[in-house]
């Protein structure tokens, strides 16, 4: 089965965070699961490190490639297909970091590993 992790996720899932459920923990680490980490959590990263609104303390690139493969999580791209399939979302949400993994989600068949009541509202398969 495909996962795909919503950026609190990636990061509670790094730092041994107590918050990541106990489902959530099950199907990232089931070694028969494809986990994967969307390039928009990479984007969505850079701009809360560059505000000030998340604190990383190394090079973000040299994190995440270390964090990255250190899990062996794939990285998943933003195509042409997962942008056009925003235009079929309901504007249930703002966030366009949330969008895209939920339209990626959608394309891709994967379940969405999230704790966001927002994200939860869409029509997309999620796991926590």
């Amino acid at each position: 089965m495909k996962i795909l992790l919503d950026t609190h996720a990636f990061l509670w899932w790094i730092g041994n965070d107590g918050r990541l459920s106990d489902v959530a923990r099950a199907a990232i680490s089931d070694v028969g699961n494809e986990v994967y980490f969307s390039a928009v959590s990479a984007w969505e990263m850079a701009i809360k490190t560059r505000s000030g609104k998340l604190s990383i303390h190394s090079e973000l690139m040299g994190f995440l490639t270390k964090h990255l493969g250190r899990n062996a999580f794939a990285v998943m791209p933003i195509s042409l297909t997962h942008a056009l399939q925003i235009t079929k979302l309901p504007p249930l949400h703002r966030d366009p970091f949330d969008r895209m993994l939920v339209a990626q989600a959608q394309v891709e068949k994967a379940r969405l590993v999230s704790k966001d009541p927002e994200i939860a509202k869409y029509a997309v398969d999620i796991c926590w």
